[in-house]
């Protein structure tokens, strides 16, 4: 049965034969681009019989005619490519007015309404309320026309970005679907799976290679592996959440370690102030991808995950500057005491010390005081392993601000308060030491 270009929007997510020049294949429709490609998921080639596993797009010039083959639509014709887009390139709701259908991929009915993973759902309905209180801007790349080259130009600018990968199994084994990039402006959701390694060679290779521009990434090790094996990109300049968060319980602990790291999800929990609505939808992220992996390979993606995504790029520059804020406190005191150590005195001792002296001084003799209290109150305040590691436990939601914790759940960023200087006075006053 032939489709009407006024049903192919519609057709998403149903089997369609698609003709192309010299061959016929039958699949999934998965996705109409603006750009006048099709991607079409479990692909037959019915010239010789065989399948394509994953995804296979076809692209305009190929196409000669799309036809819906589950006998539910009762239009005649067969739809051309160029007719379905037409109103995806208008202006909005212009389209619909002339009874055409919007094929962008933002605007065309989910592939999966019908088994929307659960934890979709139930969000979905929970922020129906709060959907129109705040939202986050973000910008969506899946072709190169436009706003591809923009966005690349905006980021070789910057000197701090975010970056944040989404996919399954995220390593040179893996697939990469997301990849977001933040800066204190903007967010940028490329969507590699459409836009395919071309991305790393248009630009964005330059952008994660550069070795002046500083990527903020939570856990590095993966999206490093899969990034290098799979586009051949070197990732250089890290700031790492995961590695500085560690270094911060231990200058907190006074040089104990914990016995695990922290999600991003945690780190997030732990060091900002995030609001219930935006817990809720990282925690939300986290349930659906494991309810259904596929979900990042699937178009048109929600806009409630997309707004996730670009809230993890977000979130992540402001833990960056929290944890800098966090290891420098020490070195911002001690350098404190040092401005003040001779300025503020009588002077006249002075006339007896050699500049050259090398002495160790006391301003900096005393950090080995503040790390020996910090010592004796972790071992109070966590229990300790077998390997002499503190154990520190994961956290959850409903404990983010709970004052009343019990000590071996207490949050160690509290062992340390950001900017608290760690002055001379300071080093004789508990309150320093997580009272």
């Amino acid at each position: 049965m032939a489709l009407s270009s006024s049903r192919l929007g519609a057709a998403l997510g149903r089997p369609v034969r698609l003709t192309v020049r010299g061959s016929a294949f039958q699949g999934v429709l998965q996705h109409v681009s603006p750009d006048r490609s099709l991607l079409l998921r479990t692909v037959k080639n019915l010239e010789t019989g065989r399948s394509t596993p994953g995804v296979k797009m076809f692209f305009e010039h190929e196409i000669v005619s799309v036809e819906l083959l589950d006998g539910t639509d009762s239009g005649n014709g067969t739809a051309m490519l160029s007719e379905c887009t037409s109103a995806a390139e208008g202006n909005g709701n212009k389209g619909a007015d002339r009874g055409q259908v919007d094929c962008s991929p933002w605007n065309s009915p989910c592939l999966f309404s019908e088994s929307q993973p659960r934890a979709l759902n139930s969000l979905k309905y929970s922020l129906s309320e709060k959907e129109e209180e705040e939202k986050v801007e973000y910008t969506v790349i899946d072709c190169f026309q436009q706003k591809f080259g923009p966005a690349v130009l905006h980021l070789k600018q910057q000197r701090v970005v975010s970056v944040v990968g989404e996919g399954v199994n995220l390593c040179r084994h893996g697939r990469l679907s997301w990849l977001q990039i933040a800066t204190k402006s903007r967010i940028f959701l490329f969507d590699i799976f459409l836009l395919g390694p071309q991305a790393f060679k248009n630009g964005l290779q330059m952008v994660l290679e550069d070795n002046n521009i500083l990527k903020v990434i939570h856990d590095c090790r993966w999206i490093s592996d899969c990034l290098f094996h799979q586009y051949g990109v070197l990732l250089c300049n890290v700031f790492d959440t995961q590695v500085a968060d560690v270094l911060q319980f231990s200058m907190a602990t006074g040089g104990y370690f914990p016995n695990r790291v922290c999600t991003l999800q945690e780190c997030l929990m732990q060091h900002l102030k995030i609001p219930s609505k935006w817990d809720a939808l990282i925690k939300c992220r986290q349930e659906v991808a494991l309810e259904n992996p596929d979900i990042w390979f699937l178009r048109p993606f929600p806009p409630t995950l997309l707004q996730a995504l670009a809230l993890k790029a977000m979130y992540l520059l402001l833990v960056h500057s929290y944890l800098m804020d966090n290891l420098m406190s020490d070195l911002t005191a001690v350098v404190n005491d040092y401005l003040n150590a001779y300025r503020n005195g009588s002077g006249d001792h002075l006339r007896s010390t050699k500049p050259t002296c090398m002495e160790l001084p006391m301003e900096l003799r005393q950090l080995a005081g503040v790390q020996k209290l910090r010592r004796e109150k972790a071992v109070k305040d966590y229990r300790m392993n077998e390997d002499g590691l503190l154990i520190r436990p994961a956290m959850k939601i409903n404990e983010r601000n709970d004052p009343q914790k019990d000590a071996a759940h207490r949050d160690d960023g509290d062992c340390l308060p950001a900017n608290e200087a760690v002055s001379q006075t300071s080093f004789n006053n508990q309150d320093l030491l997580c009272q």
